[in-house]
């Protein structure tokens, strides 16, 4: 046997030992790559390599990985089709090259940015099956010697356990990663809630919302704590063409500044001394879907230039990480903050909070939708009796008229936990007053709302009556202190125009 097959016959060897570590590094994917091009630069002697990833739409690709004397420089470049590396991936073939800056199709934007020349160079495709992934790139072998036929031989059959290998890793990966969703769903409640809504404001609302769901535009959900808004972005969800992809809910408030940057961009492997992998983050996982930021009046003024790119031009970096990632997500909001007072005392960007407010929805607090309360209640008694194991019926008369003209400062989470702590205590069939437990010494706990505003409906008036009575004196009141301008009014009164001028007519009230 010649000196030339025993040289063969050890990279044969050599090669064998390669494919066995490849398998091993299958659930890492920036080391799988790492591994790769070193061990590619090992067996055919050449000084540098990189790995170029196809980017989404196929037109161009990225140097994810380059190692070598200038490799740090090159990572992240943008290459176009009509490059070496665009060629090889168009036609699916390998290219050997003895002089390849002479190429007319040679990039030169790598060489003219780190001063490295390339002069040898072998390409060629890295696949799995029909999937195209990236190109392998090996440049100038070591002693100015040029590349044989044995070495495209060897990195042929490298490249395809390569591919298999990348491809085996990504599916690991995006398995783990949409595991991690799943679980982190279950522990925020990420099942859906049920909309129960019967007064007219919130229909209003519902219809905005769903004229809003039909858009890809930011919205902006305000209302006090505990009024719904949560509920309503999902509804922006649920009604949007995005309904099937993913809807990835984000609170604002729980994490600090540094926390809340890695959750909602991930981090990079080595972005911290724990930070053993890479990690993607919220954005990511909510790409070609929604995603929802609870309590956005609490993200801290450093992060907002952050989060106004990735709005603005759906690219961000993960922590630690130069690479430009692309999303395709639909911004929701939800705060109880006045975001405009913020805005004014230099605690949020102007420029985010107009970013952000496209849509804007005010939910009323319940007690301003007093209809709602009845089928609220209806529904959070038909859930606990069936977690208490209580067959409840329903109310009583003195418990249907406390919840009624209750003021309900915690909004709808508050009377989700009256009734709660209504079916524990009481005993079936009916809830009374006094298992609903409600604070006395709370304005309207045992006078109407109405009362306290100074309203007293006439003796003898039905309900219907003394509610439609109640709303005229309201909304002329609020004629007079805003204005004569129906936006105005209606905003003062958080109810949409359109309800405010049907209100007009039906209560036959003249401005």
């Amino acid at each position: 046997m010649s000196v030339g097959e025993l040289v063969y016959t050890d990279k044969l060897k050599a090669l064998i030992d390669i494919s066995a570590g490849i398998n091993l590094k299958f659930s890492d994917v920036d080391a799988l790559m790492v591994y790769i091009l070193e061990a590619a630069m090992k067996l055919i002697e050449c000084e540098s390599s990189s790995l170029l990833l196809a980017q989404k739409g196929g037109d161009c690709l990225r140097f994810a990985v380059a190692l070598g004397p200038k490799g740090a420089e090159a990572k992240n470049i943008v290459v176009d089709k009509n490059s070496l590396a665009g060629w090889v991936a168009q036609h699916k073939k390998p290219l050997v090259l003895s002089n390849a800056n002479k190429d007319e199709r040679f990039f030169d934007r790598v060489q003219n940015k780190t001063g490295y020349i390339t002069n040898t160079m072998i390409a060629l495709p890295m696949t799995n099956g029909d999937e195209f992934i990236g190109v392998i790139e090996l440049i100038n072998k070591t002693g100015g010697r040029e590349f044989s036929s044995e070495d495209l031989e060897l990195m042929t059959i490298l490249a395809k356990h390569a591919g298999i290998a990348y491809a085996n890793a990504a599916s690991y990966r995006d398995a783990k990663d949409t595991i991690f969703a799943l679980n982190d769903n279950i522990k925020q409640g990420g099942e859906y809630h049920v909309f129960i809504a019967k007064s007219a404001v919130i229909a209003d609302l519902a219809r905005v919302a769903d004229a809003a769901a039909k858009t890809t535009s930011s919205v902006l959900i305000t209302g006090e704590s505990g009024v719904g808004k949560e509920l309503f972005a999902e509804q922006l969800h649920l009604r949007s063409p995005r309904r099937d992809k993913p809807f990835v809910r984000v609170n604002c408030a729980a994490l600090s500044q540094a926390l809340l940057e890695d959750e909602l961009f991930g981090h990079a492997k080595g972005a911290y001394t724990d930070a053993s992998t890479c990690r993607k983050g919220r954005f990511e996982m909510a790409d070609g879907g929604t995603l929802f930021l609870d309590e956005i009046g609490e993200i801290p003024l450093e992060l907002q230039a952050k989060l106004l790119r990735a709005i603005q031009d759906k690219k961000f970096e993960r922590v630690g990480s130069s690479e430009t990632i692309s999303v395709d997500v639909r911004i929701v909001c939800a705060t109880n903050k006045d975001l405009e007072l913020m805005v004014r005392e230099g605690k949020f960007r102007d420029d985010l909070f107009y970013r952000l407010n496209v849509v804007p929805l005010r939910i009323p607090p319940l007690r301003e939708r007093r209809d709602d309360i009845r089928p609220l209640a209806d529904y959070f008694l038909q859930k606990f009796s069936g977690e208490t194991k209580k067959n409840f019926k329903g109310f009583t008369d003195d418990a249907n008229e406390v919840l009624y003209n209750y003021y309900w400062p915690g909004n709808v989470r508050e009377l989700e936990n009256s009734i709660e702590r209504a079916c524990v205590l009481g005993t079936p069939p009916l809830i009374s007053a006094q298992n609903l437990q409600i604070p006395a010494d709370v304005p309207g706990a045992s006078e109407s709302a109405a009362t306290q505003r100074g309203f007293v409906p006439q003796s003898g008036q039905t309900l219907k009556d003394a509610i439609n009575e109640f709303k005229k004196y309201y909304i002329e009141r609020a004629l007079q202190t805003s204005g004569a301008r129906q936006a105005d009014v209606a905003a003062s009164l958080g109810i949409q125009r359109t309800y405010l001028s049907r209100l007009l007519v039906e209560l036959g009230i003249r401005q």
